[in-house]
């Protein structure tokens, strides 16, 4: 269980000054493409987006049987049996403010093969999550087999990283994500910058895109199964089965904490280390680690002010948010459809089944990509193509001077 992770323009103008049609004419009313009614689509930049979409979405949501019958059982099997492409990754290890680091796994080869205007995604896990997990890399392969250079953005402890100060990352926590969104632009000033994320890591990326709002330097972002309000996700976490996934992510934050243990040793203060090392739950970690390093005053507060459903409002860059309706650790309810539906740089789709990171539907159901992808890859192409080269984010002199001093190579 340790592998579940908490993450052409088709636009219609009213011109002030139409003349009246001639005599003898026909006036046809030009429509939104639709999509199938298994499908819930909504949001202000619907009109906008749908088009582009109508491929997949004209076609009816179809679950693959017996393993789409239930949420827990297709949640599990997304994360036991579903395949893992093979692909090999060259490890960056970035230095970030206050001596953490974070490890980018690029695709090996990329820098030679690809040129330096091509679009550039930054996948974002769920919690625990890296890049050796299946759901993160078939959606780098798919955006690499169309000419992406792809980059997995793996946080402190996960998949690997390094744990270089007593610190890990939270959901509240942005610096390191500023940092690397930074790297990455300064690295390629040629290319767009665009970013999926997945549950904790969707989360997060929505609160990035929020905070930074007119200055973000991505182009586009697409966020899935993100839980949205952390509260309500909290409050859903310890009823019925949902306590094992609660159970399998604290092993998992107690995994990679017990590696790191001697920098948590002389921790005093509200710390709780033991609790933290031992943790039951999820909730239990937040309350022994997690709040205390980000300056909060109790988990509640933490998942309060962390939680990515106040952001959408803020959000000026184009955004597909994915959910499915019954998602067992991001509730449906949690969804912020109205800041959605008000905000015209949103779009939100909501499948009937797909369970958490699970979605086994479509042509290469059950064992291949999630029915997701195709759909993310229609969604930011559709963005690339219509994407202006000019006002990219360029770096600073600090991070053109890290990319090239403070970097650290090898083959994973």
């Amino acid at each position: 269980m340790a592998k579940l992770s908490l993450g052409s323009t088709f636009s219609i103008f009213h011109s002030r000054h139409i003349r009246p049609p001639l005599a003898g004419c026909h006036v046809t009313k030009m429509t939104v493409a639709d999509h199938h009614p298994s499908l819930e689509v909504v949001g202000g930049a619907r009109d906008r987006f749908l088009p582009s979409l109508h491929t997949n979405l004209r076609l009816p949501y179809n679950p693959f049987p017996l393993i789409a019958w239930n949420r827990h059982v297709e949640t599990i099997f997304a994360s036991f049996f579903r395949s893992i492409p093979q692909v090999r990754l060259r490890r960056e290890c970035l230095r970030v403010k206050g001596g953490g680091s974070v490890a980018l796994d690029w695709i090996s080869g990329d820098h030679r093969r690809l040129p330096p205007d091509s679009p550039v995604l930054i996948l974002l896990p769920g919690l625990t999550g890296g890049s050796q997990d299946s759901y993160v890399r078939h959606m780098l392969t798919k955006a690499n087999g169309k000419g992406w250079r792809v980059v997995v953005f793996n946080s402190r402890g996960c998949g690997e990283s390094p744990v270089t100060t007593p610190q890990f990352y939270s959901a509240s926590f942005l610096g390191d994500t500023y940092e690397v969104v930074k790297h990455v632009g300064a690295r390629y000033p040629e290319a767009n910058l665009y970013a999926v994320g997945w549950s904790l890591g969707a989360n997060i990326l929505v609160r990035y895109l929020g905070k930074e709002s007119h200055a973000c330097p991505l182009s586009g972002a697409v966020s899935l199964c993100n839980p949205f309000n952390l509260v309500i996700a909290d409050e859903d976490f310890h009823k019925g089965f949902n306590n094992v996934y609660d159970k399998a992510l604290a092993r998992a934050l107690c995994k990679i904490f017990k590696k790191h243990a001697l920098l948590f040793e002389d921790m005093g203060g509200e710390f709780n280390i033991p609790l933290a090392a031992n943790a039951k739950s999820v909730r239990d970690f937040d309350e022994g680690l997690t709040r205390v390093s980000f300056g909060f005053k109790s988990v509640d507060d933490y998942y309060s002010n962390s939680s990515s459903c106040d952001s959408i409002k803020h959000v000026k860059r184009p955004l597909l948010c994915i959910q499915a309706e019954n998602d067992p650790i991001a509730p449906s309810r949690a969804i912020p459809r109205e800041d959605i539906e008000e905000n015209p740089n949103c779009m939100l789709i909501v499948t009937p089944k797909g369970g958490h990171l699970g979605w086994v539907a479509g042509a290469e159901a059950p064992l291949g990509a999630p029915w997701t992808d195709p759909v993310v890859m229609d969604f930011l192409e559709y963005l690339e193509r219509g994407a202006s080269k000019t006002g990219k984010f360029l770096g600073d002199s600090e991070a053109v001077q890290r990319s090239s001093g403070e970097l650290h190579h090898i083959e994973v």
